[in-house]
């Protein structure tokens, strides 16, 4: 594992890594497939299979369609399976329901707390979400911590989508940065592969979205419960 005293920036996943993700997408998954299938119920649930969500626990599959795909696979996808519309109208007719639904968001600690705590260790901070990067900023403002945040990438940002490496080497770029001095932090294997690839100094996987132990432990650096438990891990040794 890289000295954590190497690490000057830290690369968030949005989804499950900042939120509980089934608390936060529960609801707005089912409002996405109502909304594709145009009223046809049956439909719906068809495309809630196809994107993940287990007919039985009605929980989202680890790395999933909807676990870490982007709204436009998303789309993509459903509009194959039968959705009414075209790809580029459900793309933002579902971006704009994503980003209207950012009040939903739930934080899976105190962010704004945890944030003061990690810029003041002089770290930056940046998200890299499948989201678009207006859902991004319109959490960042839902949760109050938008100037704890330096870099804000989306689906859309002009980076690629993960698990490329574009999100983490634009991030680096804006911040004039090695991508080796790089944390990234995430629930899904697209979140660990982003950072494999793009050179990242830590891969860090968290256990509060879609993920588990067992799809995440062998592509982390570390594994960890919850981003409350980062500092404790990557700054033990100056706490």
């Amino acid at each position: 594992m890289t000295d954590p005293a190497t690490i000057r920036a830290i690369l968030f996943d949005k989804d499950g890594t900042l939120l509980d993700y089934e608390k936060t997408w529960g609801t707005i998954n089912r409002a996405a497939a109502a909304l594709a299938a145009h009223g046809d119920h049956a439909l719906a649930m068809r495309l809630l299979d196809i994107g993940g969500i287990d007919p039985a626990s009605g929980l989202t599959r680890a790395d999933s369609l909807l676990a870490a795909g982007n709204t436009s696979e998303i789309a993509q996808a459903w509009v194959a399976a039968g959705s009414p519309y075209g790809v580029a109208d459900l793309t933002a007719a579902l971006d704009d329901l994503f980003t209207q639904s950012a009040t939903r968001a739930v934080p899976v600690t105190d962010l704004d707390a945890l944030f003061q705590r990690l810029t003041a260790r002089g770290l930056i901070l940046g998200i890299a979400s499948s989201d678009s990067e207006a859902a991004i900023r319109a959490t960042l403002r839902t949760l109050g911590v938008s100037g704890h945040v330096r870099c804000a990438i989306g689906y859309d940002s002009g980076h690629g989508s993960k698990p490329g490496p574009g999100m983490l080497l634009g991030f680096a770029a804006a911040i004039g940065i090695a991508p080796a001095e790089i944390a990234v932090v995430g629930d899904n294997l697209h979140d660990m592969e982003m950072a494999r690839s793009g050179g990242a100094g830590l891969r860090i996987g968290v256990l509060t979205g879609t993920g588990r132990q067992e799809t995440l432990a062998a592509a982390a650096d570390l594994c960890l419960p919850s981003i409350a438990d980062l500092e404790g891990q990557l700054f033990r040794q100056l706490v």
